[in-house]
């Protein structure tokens, strides 16, 4: 496979790594678009922490951005990264189920 396909997986997982980011783009997986404010509520988050997470995101091409007025709405840019946590929770739980597979034998 091309070292730049992976390349550009590596920047998105690394995006994805921080349990703040892995929130907004669940709760902007659970609601079409959002801006920043409802999204400091929802966090319990500053604004400038919001904001930089969504910037991370952003640049990894995860979300995306529109200016409505006065305010800038965010948005999953592909929400089938959402398929990717539904893969992540069945690799935990798999796991977990092993773990207590081999406690239980013992």
């Amino acid at each position: 496979m091309d070292e730049k396909l992976y390349e550009a997986r590596a920047k998105i997982m690394k995006a994805l790594a921080n349990k703040y980011r892995l929130k907004l783009v669940d709760t902007l997986g659970e609601n079409l678009k959002m801006c920043v404010s409802d999204l400091i509520k929802e966090l319990d988050l500053n604004q400038s922490s919001v904001s930089k997470h969504l910037n991370i995101l952003k640049n990894a091409g995860v979300v995306k951005s529109e200016k409505q007025g006065l305010k800038v709405y965010y948005s999953l840019r592909t929400p089938c990264v959402i398929n990717y946590f539904v893969c992540v929770d069945n690799v935990i739980q798999s796991d977990l189920n092993d773990r207590i597979n081999i406690f239980n034998n013992k």
